[in-house]
């Protein structure tokens, strides 16, 4: 394994890793330990270059930081990476030199499924190295939680925006159709919500449309749906320049990282009267799960915890009313309170300003 470390600004460390014989390329950053080890997942994915693979970890990194911290969790924030190959000839190889590189850290950053991986492909990882979890017979599927995470904070907006967490008869768009977006929908349907959904995959959709009666949309129109609730439950940036005039939504609130582009289009969020519930608050159901794993914790345990998002949301729109400032910018605030850093200090400085090959 070759492995070179970069230091930027803002994170501990970021090391870039491969393993030429078996065509393995990843990126390990860890953004910050001050509460514990860092623990994120590793996310498969082709990117269009180097760049981009790399904002994306730092990015992903960061937001795992804040959520580990907010979520009241003794863990610090960190995100993998592998370069999703042409076509991947072996994935227990592909995975298990992902878990040497993991390995190398000794115990600094723990990983877990996220983005295109699986709990199978978790467990090649542990074949290298014991700092991995979401494996199966554990902690099991993390969607299920995230989704329920989701919906307490979509009862949480609904309280403070409307006065009552009822939404029965309110309009959810649900865009991303995957494991979180179906179980949201779920649950969604169950509370007696009007749903609309996309996804660039057909028969996701299709699914939904089948047993919870939803109307569907094309994944370009789903931002100028007329509902009352967005909920992103797929891939982030999707609150943009382009995005934000198509808007006709009195709450986002959604399971997707990094949901907002910039912290500017929180802001705008702000300025239009649109209640945006803080992406790594309400999506932390997933990585309190592993908790189960990672830190021992028993399910009943996981479950208050999870459920507790709602009471932390509350906090955070209170505080942002008070202060006359987005929620995005209050959620951020309770996390640098906890570690510790300057308030409005730019934790986004992705400069590279030193590189050590090891």
């Amino acid at each position: 394994m070759e492995i070179l470390e970069k230091k930027i600004g803002g994170h501990e460390k970021v090391l870039f890793g491969q393993d030429p014989a078996i065509g393995y390329r990843g990126i390990i950053a860890i953004h910050n330990t001050a509460l514990g080890p860092a623990l994120g997942g590793t996310r498969l994915w082709r990117y269009s270059d180097d760049d981009e693979a790399l904002v994306d970890a730092l990015r992903l990194s960061r937001g795992m930081t804040y959520k580990n911290a907010l979520a009241g969790l003794p863990l610090g924030g960190g995100k993998s990476i592998i370069f999703a190959p042409e076509k991947i000839a072996d994935r227990e190889q592909l995975f298990r030199a992902h878990g040497r590189f993991v390995e190398t850290l000794g115990g600094s950053y723990i990983t877990a499924e996220d983005v295109a991986t699986t709990m199978r492909d978790m467990g090649f990882v542990s074949l290298e190295t014991k700092h991995v979890v979401g494996l199966e017979g554990r902690s099991g599927d993390p969607s299920p939680v995230t989704a329920h995470g989701v919906f307490r904070a979509i009862l949480a907006s609904a309280k403070y925006r409307w006065g009552s967490e009822e939404v029965t008869g309110k309009r959810v768009a649900i865009q991303g159709c995957g494991s979180v977006g179906y179980h949201l929908a779920k649950e969604l349907h169950q509370a007696g919500a009007k749903l609309v959904v996309t996804d660039i995959d057909a028969e996701r959709v299709k699914i939904l449309v089948q047993e919870f009666d939803t109307e569907r949309v094309a994944p370009e129109e789903i931002y100028g749906v007329g509902v009352d609730i967005y909920a992103p439950c797929a891939l982030g940036g999707v609150i943009n320049d382009q995005t934000l005039p198509q808007l006709k939504v009195e709450i986002v609130a959604g399971a997707a990282n990094n949901q907002l582009l910039e912290d500017r289009h929180g802001e705008a969020l702000f300025e239009r009267g649109i209640l945006y519930a803080p992406d790594y608050v309400a999506n932390a159901g997933g990585v309190i799960n592993v908790c189960i794993g990672a830190l021992g914790w028993e399910r009943e345990r996981v479950a208050a915890k999870v459920d507790g998002i709602y009471d932390t949301l509350l906090n955070i729109f209170k505080l942002a009313e008070t202060e006359g400032i987005p929620t995005s910018r209050a959620a951020d605030q309770l996390v640098e309170r906890r570690l510790g850093i300057e308030p409005g200090r730019d934790t986004q400085n992705f400069r590279i300003v030193e590189a050590v090959t090891t």
